[in-house]
């Protein structure tokens, strides 16, 4: 792993000093995970042990409570060309079509005659935020729904276009949600809400095209399922902030909005679907009401509970390395499987490169070829390997149950699968 002074990068002004959510300059230092390269910057041959470290610092808002990254990577250099696509994993696209499924029965589809029927409308709509390839709207397509994304990274943007998804190629902010110029009512924000450096002016451009009786729907990590599961490696540079429900209330109250109801699914190792609506429109639900009063029970949004979390992280690369340490010694050949963005957080802080690994083996065949930021691995693709390891250590652990039913073969083989994060049952 390359990490020395020339690879390091840290701007002064790229460096936060007041909250991103409520303005407080009471933050204290809660993770620090060292200097690590963008996580989805997959390196092509000439640019291994080129690529630039950046500061991977978790601090604490005292105030409102927010953990949040102390060093912002400019957007431009994060979601501009990523390779990441969502649509290739089942598990991801199965959650996606859930998700449309229970939107449109839910707020389209009750009784008519009733206040909030929308039954009869016709030209029901729907805007993704961050909507990638597309996999989100397809279900929303399939569904009756008049679909529109946006997306700031050209591939994925333009292969939603190609399958008849229409797209917008750019950063979704105050100023695009103008250019709309029309009203939504469905806006989904799918692992985008924690992304953004302009936060308030997204927080705007949701309130000025979401219909009057619209809904927000919010899908993001919960923070305190991530500490709960020490999911540490789903920190990275392009998650900017870290929820739980009180600090999405938090930031929506400041922009007129407010969350009436939500839950909390296997996706990711436990994300909460949150929906939203304009302040005033909807009474919250008593299921969002039990879920902000388990999180003041579980002192999730106390200082104290990042500190420990912390602590924890130490002893559980120590016990990282001595297993793969002692795989290498009984001469075991050992993959990674995946080469998701969080996996390079993991390897990097852990110090995993090739040393312990061999390869990293990937589904998606637009990183074939690549090799991953500081540890600097090559990526095969899966379909093509022409021998198996004795060991995946699984990178991808969010998918453990499709990973294990795709694999059964390989396991009566002998091939162990190693999850590094084993999430907890919901």
């Amino acid at each position: 792993m390359i990490n020395n002074s020339e690879n390091i990068v840290c701007e002064p002004e790229r460096l936060i000093n007041k909250c991103r959510v409520c303005d407080s300059t009471d933050l204290k230092l809660a993770i620090d995970l060292g200097f690590q390269p963008w996580g989805n910057h997959f390196l092509k041959k000439d640019e291994v042990g080129k690529e630039s470290f950046y500061p991977l610092r978790v601090v604490f808002c005292m105030d409102c409570r927010t953990p949040q990254l102390d060093y912002t990577v400019a957007k431009e250099t994060m979601f501009a060309e990523h390779t990441y696509l969502s649509g290739v994993t089942k598990t991801l696209d199965d959650h996606f079509k859930a998700v449309a499924e229970e939107v449109d029965k839910r707020f389209f589809s009750v009784k008519v005659g009733t206040v909030s029927d929308r039954s009869d409308v016709k030209n029901k709509s729907v805007l993704d935020l961050g909507s990638n390839d597309g996999t989100q709207l397809k279900h929303f397509k399939g569904l009756g729904y008049d679909v529109l994304g946006v997306e700031s990274a050209t591939v994925p943007a333009k292969i939603a276009n190609d399958a008849g998804i229409p797209t917008v190629h750019a950063f979704f902010n105050l100023e695009t949600a103008k250019s709309l110029g029309r009203k939504f009512d469905v806006i989904n924000a799918a692992g985008f809400f924690f992304h953004l450096e302009e936060l308030h002016s997204v927080c705007e451009g949701i309130k000025e095209v979401l219909a009057e009786n619209g809904v927000f729907i919010i899908q993001f990590l919960y923070m305190k399922r991530i500490v709960e599961n020490l999911a540490f490696d789903q920190i990275y540079h392009e998650h900017l902030l870290y929820y739980n429900l009180k600090n999405v209330e938090t930031l929506l109250l400041r922009h007129g909005l407010s969350l009436f109801d939500a839950y909390l699914t296997p996706a990711h190792g436990g994300s909460m679907i949150a929906y939203a609506t304009h302040k005033g429109e909807k009474k919250p639900s008593q299921e969002l009401l039990d879920l902000f009063k388990k999180e003041e029970a579980d002192k999730s949004n106390e200082f104290s509970t990042y500190v420990e979390f912390a602590k924890k992280l130490e002893k559980m690369k120590e016990e990282n390395l001595h297993y793969l340490e002692e795989a290498r010694k009984k001469g075991k050949k050992i993959y990674g499987m995946g080469a998701p963005v969080k996996g390079n957080t993991l390897m990097n802080y852990f110090g995993i490169d090739s040393k312990y690994l061999d390869y990293l083996v990937e589904k998606n065949e637009s990183r074939r070829g690549l090799y991953s930021p500081g540890s600097h691995l090559e990526i095969l693709i899966e379909k093509e390997l022409e021998e198996s390891p004795d060991i995946y250590y699984v990178l991808a652990w969010n998918f453990k149950k499709e990973i294990l039913a795709n694999n059964q073969d390989l396991i009566e083989k002998g091939v162990e699968f190693y999850f590094p994060v084993n999430p907890k049952d919901l």
